[in-house]
């Protein structure tokens, strides 16, 4: 059952990979209709996701990539060739039914293709238009071009990862593109919320490279306020936290190959759970017995802890210090906290679509319940071109046979 609470809302969308088609996703998951445009020359292959691994068997190709299919949940799929005047006509006239139009082009792309803020404007004068680019639209970096490792790098990211000595490793994973997708997606609800109040629509400009840049939270604070970077001698150090300032605060070794455990004592209260727990003679050391002491002696802790945990299941350890009253969790495995964590099963963050090609696939759902209009994921990311008749003779009202001579010209 589709969700009820942005059911009356469509979508024009011109977005690809994360930072623009998980925006959307989540709109989608809400009940919008959410139109994924996509060029019938290039097999869609603007958003290189269609055809990028993980696969769910051998089969290969523009239909079968699993993180497209992940990120377009509950869209549908056109195609429409904008290098023909046909192809501009009727995108103009799905412009004039959408209440938004989101994209994730660089910048200047939708300008080029004829259907820039002002030309939307002149099909729909209430339309939302959200852009969504490495660094926004305005500035002396608006022209340049962005991509994952790039974007990462500008906004700081990269330069904060690492261990202590060493090169910047980079975080692996396009966190930025995650934080870009979920900004997108409260900022085309916010225009939404302005329009419903006023009437009115507007271009919403933003910046990926700024998105990720507001993920530094403390260590810009440190940097502003204190004059101390992130990368200093000593830091960062991968195993334990600086922030907020307590010990133990770190990741320590369990039983098993590369298995671990994060302890960390807010207070005293919770040093004198842990070391009873302990019970050494080491763990009674005076000098342990305040914070200030701990954090002086924050090494020689560190080493004495990690022998501790050493031979020990890190999952039983959890349960024991947690049942203490003592912070602590295991360093689970993705596969673990997907496959076996009771709490992800009974939340149902991973749910199955059905993809018309690919069959049942889990995916992953949204971190959030609503009591009265809760989302819904029931179908894949749409093939190419698998909704070409039920928009165009749904939506726009052409017959099966001026589909066909579209097909035929080129224009879908």
């Amino acid at each position: 059952m589709k969700s009820s609470a942005l059911r009356h809302i469509r979508v024009c969308d011109f977005t690809g990979q994360l930072a623009g088609a998980g925006s959307t996703k989540w709109l989608a998951a809400f009940g919008a209709e959410v139109i994924r445009i996509e060029d019938p020359v290039r097999k869609g292959l603007w958003d290189i996701l269609r055809a990028m691994p993980p696969f769910v068997d051998e089969r290969r190709g523009h239909d079968f990539g699993g993180g497209f299919n992940n990120h377009n949940v509950e869209k549908l799929g056109i195609t429409l060739n904008l290098r023909t005047e046909r192809g501009r006509e009727l995108l103009a006239e799905i412009v004039k039914r959408s209440d938004v139009v989101a994209e994730n082009f660089a910048s200047g792309v939708m300008e080029r293709l004829g259907f820039g803020y002002e030309r939307l404007r002149e099909l729909r004068p209430d339309v939302i238009y959200v852009s969504n680019c490495g660094f926004g639209h305005t500035g002396p970096y608006a022209a340049y071009k962005t991509w994952g490792p790039i974007v990462q790098a500008l906004s700081g990211l990269t330069f904060t990862s690492g261990l202590s000595g060493r090169e910047p490793a980079g975080w692996g994973y396009s966190y930025m593109d995650h934080t870009g997708a979920y900004y997108q997606a409260i900022a085309i609800l916010l225009a939404l919320v302005h329009r419903a109040r006023t009437g009115e629509g507007q271009w919403v400009d933003l910046s990926c490279t700024e998105a990720g840049l507001t993920l530094h939270g403390a260590a810009l604070l440190d940097y502003t306020v204190n004059g101390r970077p992130m990368r200093r001698p000593g830091i960062p150090d991968s195993n334990r936290s600086q922030s907020p300032r307590m010990a133990p605060h770190g990741v320590y070794p369990t039983a098993g190959e590369d298995r671990w455990i994060a302890i960390a004592c807010r207070d005293d209260r919770e040093w004198a759970a842990l070391a009873a727990r302990i019970d050494a003679e080491w763990a009674r050391d005076s000098r342990y017995a305040g914070r200030d002491g701990r954090i002086e002696q924050e090494d020689e802790l560190d080493r004495s802890i990690a022998v501790w945990t050493q031979g020990q299941d890190r999952f039983a350890l959890q349960e024991e210090l947690q049942k203490a009253g003592v912070p602590a969790a295991a360093v689970q495995l993705p596969a673990e906290r997907i496959d076996e964590d009771p709490s992800v099963t009974s939340w149902g963050l991973f749910p199955e679509a059905t993809h018309s090609k690919m069959g049942r696939v889990r995916v992953d759902g949204l971190p959030v319940h609503f009591s009265k209009t809760d989302w819904h994921i029931e179908h894949g990311g749409p093939c190419l071109g698998e909704h070409n008749e039920r928009v165009y003779g749904g939506l726009l009202g052409l017959s099966p046979s001026e589909i066909d001579g579209l097909r035929g010209e080129g224009v879908i």
